[in-house]
Formats: structure tokens, sequence, C-alpha cells
């Protein structure tokens, strides 16, 4: 990809590594006078692309700021494609704090904003516009699935592949253009090359299409497989959210439509993402806050990957089918008697520890790390061995009995989850955001009206088709038209980065 003409004439600067107390902080410098500020800092500049020990000075006091290892990486060979110099600090906040200020003195030197460093190389051509969504997704990723799909597209994956494609809807164009320039030439057969124009488009189309119908696979993977836990009130929705999630999540209270809104838990099963829902009881209310949230939980059910359906142990079959993504779930199995019936619920009482970070309302934050393999179950365990539950008559097929208090049945539900994220995730995916998907979609419909050109079709409609899928698949890797949305992307991403 070519260096863009808009790239930016200052020099930026700021900490590569976290803030907060460490042994190392890395300060990175980008721009054209990053050579210079360097030389002001630690007087003598090193050999490129050579850690050296270096005091830093205040340029404007001459005050000692710190001992530190510098290189200097002249451009073009940079991460960002510029001049750059790297601080590798003794990582107390005062003097990364005292090192910043000296570097926003100097002239021509100004903080960066997020995402600068990656953006200044997207626009030296260092790396495409699906690369750089590559490291954001990285950044983000919170499980080894979504990792390895960042790693991927940050190889440039999608960015081959789409490029190719550009380059055959480029040579059909071509193919499209000369056949306008000599259309008035008697020996030219129109006809023919009219039908090699349509096949080789189709064929290309078809391609596109392959990788779409994907199941959204890439873009799931991203934002996590989804998981509803829907039913009455007082089926025990909260306190399995509360379970699973290993704390206080949602509030469990006897009375009924406590829980008014959404309240999310994201989780690690089996390296892939998984986001629990739990959601406001379904009854009809008078309430309009109640009501509202009944409301919300319908939207959530119909977005859903999977959902969660639960019945208390001592309830009736509920009316009505469920949807092909339904899983039914008796709770409070632990109220139930047991006997030596037809269902065993489960063994263990499964430890769920809370590890890095999540989205949700209600005060939900935090990634629940869920164990592959549940450990046994401790002697003291509420349920002894040899006894089990046994599910209503009448009970549907794609029923699992647990307890939320005890832990029966969860390593059961959490296999039943984890088999289902990996249904609907498995596999790897080029496309991994609407985006992608938006532009390829456009491109086949091109495509499609070129394949499908009746034999009068004027040739310089043809043409423009072909134009117009060239232009969306530039899109894609951010040859063209995508000015509108750098600033979106790249605001997502770590300051430094």
């Amino acid at each position: 990809m070519p260096p863009s003409p808009f790239m930016p004439t200052d020099t930026i600067f700021a900490p590569a590594t976290g803030f907060g107390r460490a042994a190392v902080s890395v300060v990175r410098i980008s721009g054209p006078a990053a050579g210079a500020a360097l030389d002001a800092l630690a007087g003598q500049r090193p050999a490129p692309r050579r850690l050296s020990l270096r005091r830093l000075r205040d340029p404007a006091s001459g005050t000692l700021l710190d001992q530190a290892l510098v290189a200097w990486l002249p451009g073009p060979g940079t991460a960002t494609g510029e001049d750059m110099a790297e601080l590798h600090l003794h990582g107390g906040t005062a003097v990364r704090a005292a090192v910043l200020r000296a570097l926003g003195a100097l002239p021509g030197c100004r903080p960066a904003e997020a995402g600068a460093f990656t953006r200044r190389a997207f626009l030296e051509g260092r790396l495409d516009l699906t690369e750089a969504e590559g490291i954001a997704d990285l950044i983000d990723a919170e499980t080894e699935a979504q990792r390895l799909q960042a790693l991927r597209q940050l190889d440039g994956a999608l960015g081959r592949q789409v490029a190719a494609w550009r380059d055959t809807a480029i040579d059909l164009l071509a193919s499209a253009e000369a056949a306008l320039d000599f259309a008035d030439e008697g020996d030219v057969d129109e006809s023919g090359l009219d039908a090699a124009l349509a096949g080789r488009a189709a064929l290309l189309a078809q391609e596109i299409r392959r990788t779409l119908a994907d199941g959204r696979r890439g873009e799931r993977l991203r934002e996590g497989f989804c998981v509803v836990l829907a039913g009455p009130p007082n089926a025990g929705k909260s306190t399995l959210l509360n379970a699973l999630a290993g704390r206080d999540a949602a509030i469990v209270s006897d009375i009924p439509g406590t829980t008014r809104d959404a309240i999310e838990v994201r989780c690690d099963l089996g390296g892939l993402p998984v986001l629990l829902v739990d959601t406001a009881g379904l009854r009809e209310t008078t309430d309009p806050v109640e009501a509202e949230g009944v409301a919300r939980t319908r939207r959530r059910i119909e977005t859903a990957d999977l959902v969660l359906r639960l019945i208390p142990i001592d309830a009736p079959e509920p009316d009505g089918e469920d949807g092909p993504a339904t899983l039914r779930v008796r709770t409070k199995a632990d109220l139930a008697p047991p006997s030596a019936g037809e269902l065993d619920p489960g063994e263990a009482r499964i430890p769920l520890p809370l590890a890095g970070r999540g989205r949700g309302g209600g005060g939900a934050e935090g990634t629940v790390a869920i164990p592959p393999e549940s450990p046994t179950p401790p002697a003291s365990s509420p349920q002894g061995e040899g006894e089990r539950l046994v599910l209503p008559p009448g009970a549907a097929p794609k029923t699992l009995a647990i307890s939320a208090r005890t832990g029966v049945g969860l390593d059961a539900l959490l296999d039943a989850i984890q088999h289902a994220a990996e249904a609907s995730l498995g596999g790897d995916a080029l496309v991994t955001r609407e985006r992608h998907r938006d532009a390829l979609t456009r491109a086949v419909l091109h495509l499609d009206r070129v394949a499908a050109a009746a034999p009068d079709h004027p040739p310089e409609l043809t043409a423009e088709d072909l134009r117009l899928a060239v232009r969306v698949l530039g899109e894609v890797g951010g040859h063209v038209g995508v000015e509108e949305m750098l600033d979106r992307l790249f605001a997502g991403f770590c300051i430094g980065k």
C-alpha cells in the first residue's frame, strides 16, 4: 500500500507501556523531529538500532531525569515508516512524568492521541486497514480463540485475499474498457467478449459469496457467543448468573421482578468468548418499568446465540415451542427429592475465579475464567454419591436439571454451552467486522449485475459496475473511501499504540 500524501508533519510521543509503577517504562517518539528530541535529552545519538545507556537531562534546565537505555530508529524501516526513537526508562511514575514534560516542551513535539502510531503506519503504507484492525482486536482479545483470529488478520489473511479479488476485478475492468475502446472494430467479437466477461465475473462473485457464507463466525468471535438466561420471575436466573460468575453480579431476591435490566458477564469457556446475560422475568405486568425490562428481554432473546429457558423443577412445562437455539434448564433441583431416576444432573461444585475485564450493566464487570474440565466434588457435597434427580413428567428432550445453590448440574450445563459455542464459532473466518461484510456484499451485487447482463446491456454500465466493485473491494483494505471511519477506528486503540 503506497504512503498517503496526507502524512502528519509533527512529532508525537507517548508511553508504550502501561501506566503505573513498573520495572521499565518505554516511551516512543515518532516524526521528523524524533532525532532532534533524542539529541536534546540524551546528548549523543547512538548508532541506529542499538540500545545504548544514556543520562537523560531536561534540555531547558539541564536537570538529570534518568539513566536509561535509548534507541535511534531512522525511517523508513520502522513501525510507523517515520524516524523513531525509544526511551527505556526506570518504571517509576515520577521518572516517566518528568521525561514526558521535557519532551512536551520541545518544539514540534506533542503527546500522541489514541492509536496515533498505528494510524501513521497505515498512512505510510506499512500496513493496510485490515491489519490495523487486527492490532486493535489483538489488544482487545480476552480468549485464546480471539487472540488467534486477531493474529491471522494482523498477518494479512483477509488483506491478501481481498487484494487478490481486487486484482481480478481490475483485470475484468480492463477487459471491459478495452471492449469499449475497440467496439467500432469490425473484427471484434463483442458477444464472445461479453460472455467471457460475464463468466469471469460470476466466478469471482461466487468465490466472495462462499467466504461470506460463514455464519458470521468472525464477528461473533469478536463479540462473544451470547447466552441469554430467560424465564419467569424467580426462576433462578440471577442465582445461576452469580454461580457462574463466582460473585454477586446480580441482585437475588424472593420478590418477583427484581431484575429490570440486562446484566452481562463475559466468560472464557474453553478458549471461546461467551457472554452470559441475565434478564428480567417474562410475565405480564402493569408496572411500566418492569414492562420495559420484559420488552428488552424479548429483544435479547431474538438476537441470542443460545437461550437458556429456566424453569423451576417443581413448575409445570410451559406452553409454546422453543426456538432452535434454546435449551431448557430445570432450576432449583436441590428442592426435588433424590431417587434412582433417569437424569444425572452432574457431580461438581465448580469454582469460577474472576479474571480479566468485561462489560455489563448493573455493575457486572469482569471476565469469568471457566476451566475446561470441572473438579471432582468434595466429600461433603450436598449431592452424595449415587443420588440422582428425576425430571418432571413430560419434560422437553433438550432439558438439564441444575442447582445453582449446590452446584449440581453446572458442569453438564457448561459442557452444553461450550459445545454450542464451538459449533457456532469453530473454524477460521476471514470476515471479522460488519464493515468487511458490507463492502464484500456490495462487491457481489455489482459483479452479479455484470454476470447477469443481457446481450444488449450497455457496455458502459457494465464497466461502471466493475469500477464500483473495484472501489468497494479497495475500501476493505483502506485503499479508497475510508477517511470518515479512521478516527472511529483508531480512537479505540491505546495511547502509545
